[in-house]
């Protein structure tokens, strides 16, 4: 199985210059990278982002915290494209399990993607309430818990194993921290990996032989050390 590359950005000349990219099958954003681009309008900026990208799927995030508004919000994202994936949290910020909008929306046919997803015990909670035609991808962290110490592998691999029963689910590697997770993942069997455009940039490069990786370090090294002045 391949494993598809989206591109995880809200700069629009990013989204711009990556949505030309075969290898990028499509982009997911959230609020802090929305912020970091600048948004004030999340709607008017969003629908900038749907006009550059019209056939791959875009992934859009609420951001309310109650089910009542989280229920307002995604009913509306969904309209806004038919590429439109709407982003809702596994949990709210106080810990509590969004099942009953996932699988509100869920039933509704409407395409979810359900992030901050750290381990198997709340992949196997979704799957729980999901119907097997509506697509649905499931984002597990991968980074952030690597960041605290905590292997995400064995989270994947029962995801995994467990999702193939779902047709119509894909799990997601998120939060890559360097671009040998996308080899990782691929062997897993993720069905997606999202990746920030720097490191994307740098997975188009793979294939160096490990001497020409030696003598490229120690040219650095060396060119380094010449335009310091460095002398012993």
């Amino acid at each position: 199985m391949k494993t598809k590359i989206f591109c995880d950005i809200a700069e629009l000349s990013l989204i711009k210059k990556f949505n030309k990219k075969n290898i990028v099958k499509g982009f997911t954003t959230n609020p802090t990278l929305m912020k970091k681009a600048g948004a004030k309008d999340y709607k008017a900026y969003s629908k900038k982002i749907l006009t550059i990208c019209k056939n791959k799927p875009v992934s859009l995030e609420v951001f309310a915290d109650d089910y009542h508004n989280m229920r307002d919000q995604a009913l509306k994202i969904n309209t806004w494209g038919k590429n439109v994936y709407v982003k809702i949290p596994v949990t709210n910020s106080k810990g509590f399990f969004m099942g009953k909008i996932i699988q509100e929306l869920n039933n509704k046919n409407i395409k979810l993607n359900i992030t901050a997803v750290y381990n198997f015990k709340q992949t196997q909670k979704i799957l729980k309430i999901l119907n097997k035609k509506t697509k649905v991808i499931i984002s597990i962290f991968a980074g952030r818990a690597g960041d605290t110490g905590k292997d995400p592998l064995p989270e994947f691999k029962k995801s995994i194993a467990l999702a193939k029963k779902f047709k119509n689910v894909e799990i997601l590697w998120a939060s890559v921290r360097e671009p040998y997770n996308y080899i990782q993942a691929k062997q897993l069997g993720c069905h997606i990996i999202t990746i920030p455009p720097e490191t994307i940039e740098k997975i188009e490069k793979f294939g160096k032989s490990y001497d020409q990786l030696t003598k490229e370090t120690v040219k650095a090294f060396y060119n380094d050390a010449l335009s310091a002045g460095f002398k012993i």
